[in-house]
């Protein structure tokens, strides 16, 4: 079984590592793991998982736990929807494949715990890692990042061959992104060779420690050559784990953008007031009508609660006078507060989000849907409300 993995051998500061390359869709890399810590004495196994994936990993009941009130309120509904994406897309291999992307970490996870050895996560946060990516990438990129991740998700039937090739390879974050990070730079670095850097420093510093003299570490095949590569030369060329966990600073006038734009409505209605009254009135009421409606279709096609949909109308025209508040924290809050999801929907949400249809019926990922709908209607009413006004003062 072990002939057919791709393992390397080092040895750091008196620490003896082996690196074994697996394949996340391959029953076999799960044997191999199991064969190598049965008959060897390792004193730790080191796996390419971060806390949270570990976590999702050990505790499959731990969305149960998610405050979705929390969740929106500090502007994390975003991202939480874009982890349940990427859980949606390991369980949709699962459920093809016969077998669980990421098995071979389970089994070591567990034979560590039953041998007694500790377990080292070496992995990034895997929503640092999203969160570099998508700063890496410019502004006006983001957004097909953003659609072609949920889309690939939501409305993909089959697992295609290429995502399963690269999964023997990667892990999900590759095979997610790979459309993308094959042609990118600014999400290849991220996603693959900065998470290259971050393992080989994790088992730099565990080698170096003085604490294990004979650590196993599980990681995907594609990840073996770039973290051979970097201890072998001592990191030459790496970050830090500082740097690496850091998250880049957005550029400023991406930020400002909005409050321009405010500004400049509001230049607006005082052109048009002045030059008649009529007139801006009716720069105001296209505003309310362009804005609120757009949201509140956005609320619409995420099956929301007809009170929501109504405040969907009535919040966004307010709300992109606003920057700061999103029409989206204020849909989601009111659908949360109308459908309360129940302790069945958090259960069952991992499961529920792999079929299309589970998005919507679930109340937890449907009020994650009225946030994203909603605030992308009323984005996208900003701007054409905008482009109107000009058009009606020139």
């Amino acid at each position: 079984m072990l002939n057919e993995q791709p393992i390397e051998q080092l040895s750091i500061n008196g620490c003896n590592i082996t690196l074994l390359g697996t394949a996340h869709v391959s029953k076999a890399s799960a044997d191999a793991v199991e064969e190598l810590i049965l008959n060897n004495d390792f004193d730790s196994i080191a796996i390419e998982l971060c806390p949270s994936r570990y976590n999702a990993l050990v505790d499959p009941d731990s969305l149960a736990q998610m405050d979705l009130f929390n969740v929106i309120k500090s502007g994390k509904a975003a991202m939480v929807t874009a982890s349940l994406a990427l859980g949606a897309f390991q369980q949709k291999m699962a459920d093809e494949l016969g077998i669980e992307p990421g098995a071979e970490m389970k089994v070591a996870a567990e034979l560590a715990k039953k041998t007694h050895k500790p377990v080292l996560l070496i992995d990034r946060e895997v929503g640092t890692t999203l969160k570099r990516v998508y700063r890496n990438v410019p502004w006006w990129k983001r957004m097909e990042l953003v659609s072609g991740l949920l889309a690939s998700v939501m409305f993909s039937e089959k697992i295609s061959e290429e995502d399963i090739e690269k999964l023997k390879e990667g892990d999900v974050l590759d095979a997610t992104f790979s459309q993308f990070a094959e042609s990118s730079n600014e999400i290849y670095t991220p996603l693959v060779n900065e998470r290259d850097q971050y393992m080989a420093r994790r088992l730099m510093n565990e080698a170096t420690s003085g604490e294990y003299k004979s650590i196993l570490a599980v990681i995907g095949a594609g990840h073996l050559k770039g973290i051979k590569a970097y201890l072998e030369s001592q990191l030459q060329g790496a970050k830090s784990l500082e740097e690496l966990d850091s998250i880049p600073q957005s550029s400023r006038w991406p930020k400002v953008i909005p409050w321009v734009i405010v500004a400049l409505v509001f230049i607006g209605f005082g052109i048009g007031f002045s030059r008649a009254p009529e007139l801006g009135w009716q720069l105001v009421l296209e505003w309310v009508v362009i804005n609120g409606a757009l949201s509140a279709v956005g609320a619409l096609l995420a099956n929301a609660h007809p009170l929501t949909i109504l405040t969907a109308f009535l919040a966004a025209p307010l709300t992109s006078l606003n920057p700061t508040v999103g029409a989206g924290m204020v849909t989601a809050a009111v659908e949360a507060w109308i459908r309360k999801p129940r302790v069945g929907d958090f259960s069952t949400l991992k499961k529920d989000t792999v079929k299309l249809g589970g998005w919507w019926e679930n109340r937890v990922s449907r009020t994650l849907l009225v946030f994203l709908f909603s605030t992308i209607g009323s984005a996208a009413g900003t701007y054409i409300a905008g482009f109107r006004i000009f058009e009606q003062l020139t």
